[in-house]
């Protein structure tokens, strides 16, 4: 399998870049991390980044044909998604302090995280955009869908995992109501805000 050199380093600049940026997955993630700590948000990690790996891979090898038939349906697709996130907003919005929620609270298991993915709006412009800009990668459509796929989800790895890791060592200050409050009501906000862009391409 011949590596086009050039063309990788585009796709993993792309890759990070895209990968590291706020979004809903980094920003949920973040926000477990705060709620639940790194081990119960690990299974949440390893969701998004099977999802999203999994998610690149079904595009590339056929679900694009869907759309191309059908182009009513990713909009449908991703005005859904937004309102989940709206809804996941709000709740990220006037959720307690720690220590009112620990007892009943639980964290987005590996399937939701997963699943999620089909319905999140920077995830599928993420794939598609990955798809159609570095088809061209190693020689071979199936090897270069393979290799994109796998590629976009290890480099988003470390990407979600960073946010994950920085949110669990906000934990301690989230104890405090005073300090809860308003770092909800941020988080819930740049969840919404990052909906925008993808939302009205």
């Amino acid at each position: 399998m011949t590596i086009h050199s050039e063309v990788l380093w585009a796709l993993a600049t792309f890759a990070f870049v895209a990968g590291i940026t706020p979004g809903p997955n980094n920003l949920m993630l973040m926000t477990s991390g705060v709620k639940y700590g790194f081990g119960r948000t690990l299974p949440h990690l390893s969701g998004v980044i099977f999802g999203f790996g999994l998610m690149i891979a079904v595009v590339g090898f056929g679900l694009d044909i869907l759309f191309q038939r059908f182009p009513q349906i990713l909009p449908i697709m991703r005005i859904a998604g937004s309102i989940y996130m709206v809804w996941l907003a709000l709740k990220i919005a006037l959720a307690k302090p720690i220590g009112e929620v620990e007892a009943g609270g639980r964290p987005i298991g590996f399937l939701a995280a997963a699943g999620f993915q089909w319905v999140n709006p920077k995830a599928w412009v993420m794939a598609l955009s990955a798809l159609a800009a570095y088809a061209g990668v190693v020689d071979g459509y199936t090897s270069s869908v393979f290799f994109i796929a796998v590629l976009c989800a290890l480099i988003a790895v470390p990407c979600s995992g960073a946010w994950m890791v920085f949110g669990a060592s906000l934990r301690r200050l989230m104890t405090d109501p005073r300090a809860v409050r308003p770092f909800n009501w941020t988080m819930a906000a740049l969840l919404v805000a990052s909906i925008a862009p993808t939302l009205f391409e």
